[in-house]
C-alpha cells in the first residue's frame, strides 16, 4: 500500500496537479495493476508438463481430427502420442501451420475455428525442449467425446458409397456417381453429409438429390452406378439414362442441386431447427455429379466413401438459397475478371462482382481456388460506401478449404455488391506450382482439375427477416 501512495504523490509532484486529480491518478494506477495481472497470467509455467499444460491444448485444438478415426495421419491422444511428435508439433504451431485455420480472425470471425493464444505455442515449444515430461497422473484431463464416422455426431442412417479402387500413382479421377435409398416413408433432414473413407483421397465433392414420387418410379436401385466423367464420352443425359434416373415413364424426376458437399476440412453444420434442412421423400437418389480423387499415393488404394443423414422433426420453415461469384458464376454476369489465364513467371490478381437484389442474410460462404491461390479476400459494399467484411485469407492453403460459418447471420443490405478479390502465384517462388517450369494456367471453361485454375465464391443465405442479425448460429 506503501507503495501505491509514493506512485500517487510522484504522479501529484511530476504532473503539477492539484489535489482533485488524485482520483484520476489512482485510475491510471488500477489499469496499470489490472495490465500487469494479465501480462503475469500469460506467463508460461516454469514446469510445462503433459498432463497439467500440454493435454489441455491438444484435446482442445487437436484431437479432433488427430486421433483413432480421425482425418489426421498419426494421434496425439495419448501421452507417448504427443511425446513423439513434440518436435514437429512445436514446429507447425509456432509457424502457424496447425491447427490449420486459413482465414484471418482480426478481419472475421467464424464458429468453430480453431487458433492457439502465443502463450500456447510457447508451451509446446518449451515442452518440447525440455524433453516433453510426462507429469502428474492425477492431474491428467479427460479425453473429449468425438463422434465417430462423422464431423458433428450420430446420423440416424449411413449410406455406403460404391467403393472407388485407384491405382497407385494414377491421375485426377472424377467420377459421375450414384447412391440410392429408399425408406419406410417420407421424413426430413436436418443435414446430409458426406464423409469420404479412411485414406483421406476425395479432393472433393458436389452432389445433388433427385427426388422420386413412389408412384412414378418402381426401382431406385437400377441402372449403372459410376460414370468416369473423363473417360467415358457419353453424354450426361445418356449417362443418367443408362444410371436408371429417369421415371418409369421416361420423364425426369425433381432435382435439388447442392445437397450433399464436401472440401477438405469441411465440417457438417447444423443450423438452428426453422433454417435449412430438407424434405426427404421414400425413394431417393443421391447424385454425385462430380466425385474428384486427387493424386493417388504411391500404392493402390480402395476408397470407401459414405453418406451421413441427420433426421429433422419437423419441415424446414426457411429452406436455404445459395448463389456463386466467379469460375461459373450462379448469374453469368459475375464473371471472374479481367479472366483466369496466369502467365508463367507472373502474380495476378483478379476479382469478381455481384450487386445483391434484394436483402439478403448470409449463414456460410466457401472461396476456392486450386494450388497457385496465393490469397483471398471476400466482403460486401453498401449503397452508402461502408464496407461489410467477409473473409480474408491471407495466405492460401489449397489443403484446407472450409464452409465458413458466421456467428450470427450477416445482413447485406439490397444493393450492396459482394467483392470477391484473388490473387494467383505462376512462379517457381510458389512451392505448390504443379509445373516446373511454371506454365500458362487457365480455368479451362470450368475445369476442376487441380492443375487447372478456379475462382469462386459460393455463397449460402436466407432472405432477409427482421432480426436475423441476432439470430445465433452456433450448434447448441
Amino acid at each position: 500500500m506503501g507503495k501505491i501512495k509514493s506512485k500517487v504523490s510522484y504522479l501529484k509532484v511530476y504532473l503539477g496537479r492539484p489535489a482533485q486529480y488524485l482520483r484520476q491518478c489512482w485510475a491510471v494506477l488500477l489499469i496499470i495493476t489490472v495490465l500487469t495481472a494479465c501480462n503475469q497470467g500469460e506467463k508460461v509455467p516454469e514446469n510445462v508438463t503433459f498432463t497439467q499444460h500440454v493435454a489441455p491444448i491438444l484435446y482442445k485444438n487437436c484431437t479432433i481430427c488427430h486421433r483413432p478415426g480421425g482425418n489426421a495421419h498419426f494421434s496425439l491422444v495419448t501421452y507417448e502420442d504427443a511425446r513423439k511428435n513434440a518436435s514437429s508439433n512445436a514446429f507447425v504451431t509456432k509457424e502457424k501451420m496447425m491447427p490449420p485455420w486459413p482465414a484471418d480472425p482480426h478481419y472475421t470471425e467464424f464458429i468453430g475455428q480453431r487458433m492457439l493464444t502465443d502463450r500456447e505455442i510457447k508451451i509446446l515449444g518449451k515442452w518440447a525442449s525440455e524433453g516433453a515430461p510426462l507429469g502428474p497422473t492425477d492431474a491428467m484431463p479427460k479425453l473429449p467425446q468425438y463422434p465417430i464416422g462423422s464431423t458433428i455426431g450420430t446420423p440416424d442412417i449411413r449410406i455406403p458409397v460404391i467403393p472407388t479402387h485407384l491405382p497407385a500413382n494414377s491421375l485426377d479421377k472424377f467420377l459421375l456417381v450414384k447412391v440410392p435409398y429408399e425408406l419406410p416413408s417420407d421424413t426430413f433432414a436436418a443435414l446430409i453429409e458426406f464423409m469420404p473413407g479412411t485414406h483421406n483421397v476425395v479432393h472433393h465433392v458436389n452432389g445433388d438429390f433427385v427426388k422420386y414420387k413412389s408412384e412414378e418410379k418402381t426401382n431406385v436401385f437400377e441402372g449403372q452406378k459410376v460414370f468416369d466423367m473423363v473417360f467415358d464420352t457419353t453424354s450426361l443425359v445418356d449417362a443418367f439414362k443408362k444410371m436408371g434416373l429417369p421415371n418409369d415413364n421416361g420423364t425426369f424426376p425433381h432435382m435439388q442441386k447442392s445437397v450433399v458437399n464436401y472440401l477438405p476440412g469441411a465440417a457438417g453444420q447444423l443450423y438452428p431447427t426453422d433454417i435449412g434442412g430438407y424434405y426427404l421423400p421414400r425413394k431417393g437418389v443421391f447424385l454425385l455429379n462430380d466425385i474428384h480423387y486427387g493424386f493417388t499415393r504411391k500404392e493402390d488404394i480402395t476408397d470407401s466413401s459414405y453418406i451421413n443423414i441427420f433426421f429433422a422433426k419437423l419441415p424446414p420453415k426457411r429452406p436455404i438459397q445459395e448463389f456463386q461469384l466467379g469460375t461459373l458464376s450462379s448469374f453469368g454476369n459475375a464473371p471472374v475478371e479481367p479472366d483466369m489465364n496466369i502467365e508463367p513467371n507472373t502474380v495476378k490478381n483478379v476479382w469478381s462482382k455481384f450487386k445483391v437484389p434484394e436483402d439478403i442474410s448470409i449463414l456460410t460462404i466457401n472461396p476456392h481456388m486450386h494450388l497457385l491461390g496465393k490469397s483471398f479476400k471476400a466482403y460486401a459494399l453498401k449503397p452508402n460506401g461502408d464496407t461489410i467484411r467477409l473473409i480474408s485469407i491471407p495466405r492460401w492453403d489449397f489443403s484446407w478449404q472450409y464452409f465458413y460459418t458466421f456467428k450470427k447471420m450477416v445482413k447485406i443490405p439490397a444493393g450492396s455488391t459482394i467483392v470477391a478479390e484473388g490473387v494467383y502465384d505462376n512462379t517457381r517462388q510458389n512451392l505448390n506450382n504443379p509445373f516446373s517450369p511454371p506454365q500458362l494456367i487457365t480455368d479451362q471453361s470450368g475445369s476442376m482439375k487441380a492443375t487447372d485454375e478456379m475462382f469462386q465464391f459460393i455463397v449460402s443465405y436466407l432472405p432477409y427477416q427482421a432480426g436475423d442479425e441476432n439470430v445465433s448460429l452456433e450448434r447448441k
